[in-house]
């Protein structure tokens, strides 16, 4: 069995920048628009995120490598993994929020680590401060839940909000979550942040002047 690093062309003492670098390339060799197979796109993925987590049994033996698995999940609780993507690149890419594949769409492109990603969400962290905490720069004005800056799409997965005094319930049937208050209750998250443009959001955003350090990504 290959071990993560090997399924993206790496020794198993490459760092973070060169683990980002060989992920980029060969998730663009992988993608079937690309020549690629979906079976080889999913085993890049899974390889990288792997690596992201720590979780490197491919490097022992499938029983061991499983025993070890079951101890840690019941060791460690299992924070929940967002991959995100910036609206504007969708908007650039003249893309869509309902297209289908949008998120392997982005994977393949190789776009700054701002503009796509993963992180992990710890306990206790909102969705933004889980960003902020991994060195993402989100926009945001209130901090409580009282304007649409810091508003996401949940593309899949689900997030616990718990108030809501700004969207309305088509917006929240369509996903959107004020990410200042909300976190995810799945393991596996894709939302869209910087949405805060899209009409119907923009008259519920507030100027962030009034709140100090606020970012309003403008």
């Amino acid at each position: 069995m290959d071990s993560p690093f090997s399924v993206l062309g790496l020794d198993s003492d490459a760092d973070d920048e060169e683990v980002v670098e060989a992920y980029r390339r060969r998730i663009k060799e992988a993608h079937p628009d690309h020549g690629g197979s979906h079976r080889e796109f999913q085993r890049v993925r899974a390889a990288y995120q792997a690596i992201q987590s720590g979780d490197l049994g491919g490097e022992k033996d499938e029983k061991a490598a499983d025993e070890e698995r079951v101890e840690e999940r019941d060791r460690t609780p299992k924070h929940p993994m967002v991959e995100f993507l910036n609206y504007e690149v969708i908007d650039d890419y003249d893309w869509n929020v309902d297209d289908d594949g949008l998120f392997d769409k982005a994977a393949a492109m190789g776009l700054d680590a701002e503009d796509y990603g993963q992180f992990y969400v710890l306990n206790n962290e909102t969705l933004l401060e889980a960003a902020e905490n991994r060195g993402y720069e989100w926009p945001f004005a209130c901090r409580g839940g009282a304007c649409a800056n810091c508003a996401v799409a949940v593309v899949d997965g689900e997030m616990d909000m718990p108030s809501n005094h700004v969207l309305s319930s088509e917006m929240l049937d369509r996903g959107f979550r004020l990410s200042c208050i909300s976190a995810p209750i799945t393991d596996h998250m894709q939302v869209i942040y910087n949405i805060k443009h899209l009409p119907g959001l923009d008259e519920l955003r507030l100027p962030p002047q009034q709140f100090g350090q606020a970012r309003s990504g403008d």
